[in-house]
């Protein structure tokens, strides 16, 4: 019997070792290096092997805190969509009239797209190339469907009260504007900077249809 359960068995208390071990890493670190190891790279191409390496954690410690890897990359997508991709939602719900919020979409993108610090584009639209997950393919374009559709929504409002013309093709716009959100973000990833993004973001907003007494 070890010293210390002699002692405590001499006072009828045995003392037990505590079960495993506490986490010796911070949550939110690990979890923001994994955020940008798949923004980097893309789900299907980053590893476990990977992701321990770029948290600085063991394999058992990944999936104590986090699940497997699909487990991770769904918290890591909920976390970019609020740190780094609620510009869209913010927009849609700020802005007066659909154009206004496009706008504000397209130009924010330009920026957040480009912006030093992390990786360009959109992790949403890049961690879905050559992904060959049907789950995770699912969730990444539900999610970017989803934004199409609040666009399309905004646009037909805007057509019921006469801020858009009565002929406006709510869909097709929405989907227009859903094509350059993930066209800018591919741009970026090639190279394309701010500037860059802005001027094709000014073209796009010239295609958009007016009333005579509405400018958005």
């Amino acid at each position: 019997m070890a010293e210390a359960e002699r002692l405590g068995a001499s006072t009828g208390k045995v003392k037990r070792r505590p079960r495993g071990r506490p986490r010796s890493f911070d949550r939110e670190t690990a979890l923001e290096k994994a955020l940008l190891a798949f923004w980097e790279h893309g789900y299907e191409a980053t590893s476990v092997s990977d992701l321990t390496r770029v948290m600085d954690i063991g394999a058992p410690s990944l999936y104590a805190a986090f699940g497997d890897k699909r487990s991770l990359f769904e918290e890591v997508v909920q976390v970019y969509g609020t740190r780094y991709g609620s510009f869209t939602d913010r927009a849609l719900a700020e802005e007066p009239t659909a154009r206004a919020a496009v706008e504000r979409v397209l130009r924010e993108a330009a920026t957040a797209y480009t912006e030093a610090g992390h990786p360009h584009g959109c992790l949403v639209v890049h961690a879905a190339a050559n992904c060959s997950t049907p789950e995770v393919e699912q969730s990444l374009r539900d999610r970017r469907n989803a934004n199409i559709a609040a666009f399309e929504s905004r646009i037909r409002a805007d057509v019921a009260a006469g801020v858009l013309p009565p002929g406006t093709d709510a869909a097709a716009l929405a989907r227009h504007t859903g094509a350059m959100i993930q066209g800018m973000s591919q741009q970026a990833r090639d190279g394309a900077s701010r500037e860059e993004l802005e001027a094709v973001a000014e073209i796009a907003m010239s295609i958009w249809p007016r009333t005579g007494t509405h400018t958005g």
